[in-house]
């Protein structure tokens, strides 16, 4: 069943403002947040998306929105047909997998390098971001907070070892597997398991064992993918 994504209310601040810090264009304002609606389910799969409708929310002309769903069809996120009409696509289980495996090949070369260099900021900054996260743990109503942490955990590490425009293009390119993981976080114990493998990842980082290191981050990027049969299996509506 499809539906129509305005009765979903409020916005979420682009990452790209965040990164630039200057205002964003008008193609990205819309891009920025139809992602994020998108990644957090809140458009989920088969929803239709109008174009004359998202230029009248976002007060602009149908020239942005085009670039923006552009955008969005190249993240594989939306697919859109004649006479202005554009769908949601549905979570591809292939296209998680191969998510998964560009997503842990870079990583865990990511973690290796940090492990090698074991600089004591980033492992001040990490342990931090831990702090923060055990806070949050198991609170449901805090899960998109412990969500936005898990992923400036993951940016700052990438940041470390100066690789910040790979993370930006990773997450990109792994919105399929995105909405996997915002399907299994609410998952009892799954912000636990986070948290644990975090501290893991940290620690094996400040040992120095590049190749425990890896391991660490491996067994962590793989908790959804191991999941994915089971959370397939109760959200069938939602892949394809």
């Amino acid at each position: 069943m499809t539906k129509n994504p305005f009765s979903v209310a409020g916005s979420v601040a682009s990452e790209d403002a965040m990164r630039s810090g200057t205002r964003l264009t008008t193609s990205a304002r819309v891009y920025g947040e139809m992602r994020e609606r998108i990644i957090a389910l809140d458009l989920p799969p088969d929803s239709i998306l109008v174009r004359s409708d998202l230029a009248d929310r976002f007060g602009v002309s149908q020239s942005p929105v085009r670039e923006a769903i552009l955008r969005l069809e190249q993240d594989g996120l939306v697919i859109s047909y004649p006479q202005s009409r554009t769908l949601v696509t549905r979570i591809d289980t292939a296209r998680v997998r191969e998510e998964h495996f560009l997503r842990t090949a870079v990583e865990c070369e990511v973690v290796r390098r940090l492990a090698d260099a074991r600089d004591p900021e980033l492992l001040k900054k990490a342990r931090g971001f831990l702090k923060m996260q055990e806070a949050l743990v198991d609170d449901m109503d805090q899960v998109d907070l412990f969500k936005q942490l898990d992923d400036a955990f993951h940016a700052a590490l990438f940041a470390s070892v100066n690789q910040s425009s790979l993370h930006q293009h990773i997450q990109a390119r792994c919105g399929h597997l995105a909405r996997l993981r915002t399907l299994d976080l609410p998952s009892p114990g799954k912000t636990a398991s986070v948290l644990d493998a975090h501290r893991a990842v940290v620690d094996a980082i400040e040992t120095g064992d590049a190749d425990l290191s890896v391991r660490t981050m491996r067994e962590h990027l793989s908790g959804s993918l191991r999941r994915m049969p089971q959370i397939v299996e109760e959200n069938a509506a939602l892949f394809c």
